[in-house]
Formats: C-alpha cells, structure tokens, sequence
C-alpha cells in the first residue's frame, strides 16, 4: 500500500494518485439547436435524461448554448456538488449552462462506470465540499479552478472496469434485497391505514347498520353515533408562533420546540427537535401544550400529519405552521387523535386548503370539521383495539427498515473499500 489522502486513504501498490487537473479537461462545447437529450444530474441516480425524472422545475423553451455532453463525460452541478449532485453520463446529450462537463484526458488510464462509483462515495463528496466556496452550505459552488486541486487514486485501467464490473452485479443484488423490503414495508403500511379507515369510520363489529352521516366527504357511519363539529368537542383549540427572533432565540436544552417537521402520524419524533428557554415559552403561554393535545400540521407539504403530544415528554411548545386540538375530558384523545389519520380526513383537509398558495388549513376549518363520535366506551375499546394491531404491525415496518438501513449501510461501505482498494478484486471477485 501506498501514502494516500484523507479522503481515499492508503491505496494499493500500483495506483497512482494525480490532482483531477491531470485527468479531466472542463468541455464548453455549445449546442447549435438544443435538440439533443436533455441530461439532468441528481445525488440519487447521477446523470439521466430529464424526460425519465419526475422534475417540475422550470425548464427553458430554448436551450441552444446548452453544453454538449458524451457518454463518459463526468457532469457536476457546480451548485449541488456539495450535495453529491454528480456522476459520469451513460448519455450523448446536453445539460445546464451552470453544470461543469470534464472529459478524460488523452492518454489517461479512465473508465467511466468506475469513476461514477469513485466520485458518489461519501468521503468523496465530502471533499468537493470542502474544496466548494461559499459563504453557507446553500451557497457553495464548485468552481472548475477548485475541482481541479482534488487528489483522486487512479489505478490500472482493468482493475477500474474490474471494480466497475464487480460493484454493479453486488449492488445490483442488494438493490433488489431493498427494493423487496421496501415493498414489504409498503404492504404493511396500506395494511395499518386500512385498518383505520374502517375502524375509525365503522366501528369494531362487522355487521352494524350505517347511515349517511350528512357529510359527503365523510360517507356513512354507525347509526348509533353521533356526528358532531370539533369546536363542540374541544375545550381549546390553537397554534403556535415563531418566537421574536426566529431561529436565533433557540438554545441547546430547555422547553422543547416543535416543528412541523417532528409530527408524523406515527407519532412525534424528538431527533433533532430545537429548544427554546424558560423564558421565551413563557412569552408564548397560549401555543403551551399538555398531554393529550392532538396536533395538526395546517401548512405546507407536511399538511395533514397529525399526532397525539404524549405524556411524560416535559414543557413543549409549538410554532405557527402546527394546530392544536384539546379536547373536552369526556372524549377519549387517544379515540380523536386516531381519527385525523383517515383518508377521508387528510384527503378533505387537502380540497379544503386556503391561502394564495392553496398549502393552508385554519383554524376554523378545523373548528368545524365533522368527526363521528361514538359511545364513550366504544371511544375507548376503538382506540385500544387500533393500538394493539398498528402497534404490531409498527414493529414489524421497523424491523423491515431497520434491515434497509443495514443493506444501504453495507453498499456505500463496499463501495468505498473497493474503489480505494480496501478490498481487491480479481477476475471479478474479491481477492
């Protein structure tokens, strides 16, 4: 083994290791017409033509004076480099004014699908970052200039179609382990939301008469519920605000904050949850939750999602884009907060959003959303009965994922051994 970098390491006897400035050559070619394939470039699945991603951003009429790409060609958007926006193109076509082409240079030992690998790795991506300028992450750019610096290992041009070969029939494989699981974990997870659009709807029994509830969104239910508005239901009914000072009043430990993006339907997620001090939450005294409270994101893409603020979590309190619903004591929580979950429900909250951007749910639709209101001992039996099942089946998606997280874990380390030659391959085998 050889003295490497900090990035790739030590690398086999044999390998060289030269700055990208003596491999790649930047290519400026213009597109004459802008006919040619339009090639765009994602952290994902690398360089693919634009037509086979689901892309809504704008896409110019005209794109003469596009770059013209080859197959081979390593395409980087400069501004997303730093989020691994890279790889080498299976393509001839052309892609953004604003992304770097490189081309190998004559002579040079290069195979594409080797370099692809090379480049995608994490530890590599880390130093484009690190080569990236900026002033935040968000605004870092790799410059051609800077690219250039980066050290790379180059072995023998058949030991990188060697590598080349081998990780693409081993990631193949594990791709399709993840892939079933992944689909097993979907099963499970139509199978729980299925579960409690019945139950919630139509009870435990599988023979109780139904009426039409009044409400076309909502369809028929029991005929010895209710059908009742929250605001006749609920006790209190809030949101939150964003503290005076924005981000800038969050602290390291204290009240804890939460935001949209820590409610789920499957409960809140405290991982990376912010904080704010005693002081600030006493300042925001209306948005103060308690055990029980059921919470409602009413903006944005996460619209919808809802869960119960559970007990024994301390002093919380939430910002703007969550709603809260406290219920009277005479109505189960664990019933209510199960009930926002339902299709029918999340699907009328989305035909019912407001606002210029049509991402917002009020206060007073919630107010007078209709829910169906059973017996307070069916209330319960309901809600005990769906804990039991999608509790099960919560068990067994997590284990599912866990697996996934362990197969996704085991490619990027293969992946990163074998092309800096932690583990060697032989006539398409690990040494």
């Amino acid at each position: 083994m050889t003295e490497g970098n900090q990035w790739f390491g030590k690398t086999p006897d044999g390998w060289q290791i030269k700055r990208n400035k003596e491999i790649f050559a930047e290519v400026s070619t213009p597109s004459k017409t802008g006919e040619e394939t339009l090639l765009t470039v994602s952290h994902i699945t690398g360089v693919t033509p634009r037509s086979e991603k689901n892309v809504n951003m704008f896409m110019a009429e005209n794109m003469t004076g596009y770059k013209q790409c080859k197959p081979g060609d390593l395409i980087i958007n400069t501004m997303w480099a730093w989020m691994g926006a890279l790889g080498t193109s299976k393509y001839a076509g052309i892609c953004s004014p604003a992304y770097g082409v490189y081309r190998p240079r004559r002579g040079v030992d290069y195979h594409a699908g080797y370099f692809d690998y090379l480049f995608r790795t994490p530890n590599a991506i880390m130093e484009m970052t690190r080569y990236s300028k900026g002033i935040v992450s968000s605004r870092l750019r790799l410059y051609p200039k800077d690219f250039y610096q980066i050290e790379t290992c180059l072995p023998p041009y058949a030991e990188q179609k060697a590598i080349a070969d081998y990780l693409e029939k081993q990631t193949s494989l594990l791709d399709r382990k993840i892939i079933l699981l992944n689909n097993k974990i979907e099963k499970y997870q139509r199978l729980r939301t299925s579960l409690i659009n019945k139950t919630v709807c139509h009870g435990l029994g599988n023979s109780i008469e139904v009426v039409d509830s009044g409400f076309e969104w909502l369809g028929k239910v029991p005929r010895h519920w209710s059908v009742e508005q929250v605001k006749n239901l609920a006790y209190k009914i809030g949101s939150g605000i964003t503290p005076k000072g924005g981000s800038e009043t969050y602290v390291d430990s204290g009240v804890i904050f939460i935001r949209s993006q820590n409610v789920y339907d499957d409960g809140l997620r405290l991982d990376g949850v912010s904080y704010i001090s005693s002081d600030v939450n006493e300042l925001m005294k209306s948005s103060q939750l308690v055990s029980g409270d059921v919470l409602i994101n009413i903006t944005g893409a996460s619209i919808g999602r809802s869960c119960a603020f559970p007990p024994n979590v301390g002093a919380a309190n939430i910002n703007q884009h969550i709603a809260f619903v406290r219920l009277k004591k005479k109505y189960r929580r664990n019933y209510f907060s199960i009930f926002f979950k339902v299709n029918c429900v999340k699907e009328y909250i989305r035909t019912e959003q407001t606002g210029a951007s049509k991402e917002a749910f009020t206060l007073a639709q919630i107010a007078n959303l209709a829910i169906p209101v059973p017996p307070v001992e069916e209330q319960e039996a309901i809600a005990t009965y769906l804990d039991d099942k999608t509790g099960r089946i919560d068990a067994i998606v997590a284990k599912l994922k866990e697996q996934v997280e362990k197969l996704q874990e085991l490619r990027k380390t293969l992946i990163q051994d074998v092309v800096t030659g932690k583990i060697r391959v032989v006539d398409g085998v690990r040494a």
